[in-house]
């Protein structure tokens, strides 16, 4: 274990023998750090907070510190971050409350660039993106391989599905369903993540039948209700990516982006 002369760890946190930690950092008493994690310097790490293995947290984040809901009062709860994150300059990432499940969940493989806030009670998934000034409120869902753009605002108990993608300055105050692409504020609907798929080799024919249900959805002026029975009724609803893009709709409980 590397541990600056100037850094404070309490005796009672749960370091990793290769974990290393630079100057100016604190470290609390419940904390737990898994192997081959790097904590910059003023770096302030507090609750009962789990890191996982293979993590870079840069200078000045808070993680693991007391949420920001009025309803707080100082109760045990949780912030548990998985494998091979990327923390940058000024992050926040809060615990959760009691009024959820109380814990803030952090997957693997995610980039929180500078300046960047997880509120309490979120769920992140893996390999997301957030870029600077992206933050999401208390209680957000966050699927897996999304892109935040910068200064993109997550209203509070929105979902924001798995292969989605948020412009630049998006106020999302809707769920936004798997692969479709949204902006503006309020942000509106704009097309699916084709050349995103595109990379990760989704098959051209799958890549068609999504455009077609694409326009079912947001082109037809059809209802949920109708334009998901349309689905259901074609061709193309036992592709597994099409009844992704249809559960993912059906989990939606504060109305999709349109």
């Amino acid at each position: 274990m590397s541990i600056h002369p100037t850094a404070i760890v309490d005796s009672k946190a749960e370091i990793d023998s290769t974990v290393e930690i630079g100057p100016f950092c604190i470290i609390g008493p419940d904390v737990t750090i898994d192997a081959g994690t790097e904590v910059k310097s003023h770096v302030v790490i507090n609750g009962h907070t789990m890191i996982g293995k293979d993590n870079e947290i840069y200078q000045f984040a808070s993680v693991g510190e007391a949420n920001q809901d009025k309803k707080y009062k100082g109760e045990p709860t949780r912030l548990e971050i998985g494998d091979r994150n990327v923390i940058r300059e000024n992050a926040t990432i809060h615990r959760g409350t009691v009024q959820d499940n109380g814990v803030t969940t952090i997957g693997h493989g995610n980039l929180f660039m500078a300046s960047t806030h997880v509120g309490h009670d979120c769920i992140v998934g893996d390999n997301n993106i957030l870029a600077n000034y992206a933050a999401l409120a208390g209680h957000v869902f966050v699927g897996d391989s999304v892109i935040l753009g910068g200064y993109t605002g997550i209203h509070q108990f929105c979902q924001v599905n798995s292969y989605s993608m948020c412009g630049m300055g998006s106020m999302v105050t809707k769920d936004v369903p798997r692969y479709v692409m949204v902006s503006g504020n309020p942000c509106k609907a704009h097309g699916m993540n084709f050349e995103g798929m595109r990379r990760r080799g989704v098959p051209a024919d799958v890549i068609k039948a999504l455009r077609h249900v694409y326009k079912i959805v947001y082109k037809k002026g059809l209802t949920h209700e109708q334009a998901l029975s349309d689905i259901q009724n074609s061709v193309f609803f036992e592709i597994p990516e099409v009844m992704a893009f249809v559960d993912s709709i059906k989990a939606s409980n504060r109305g999709i982006v349109r």
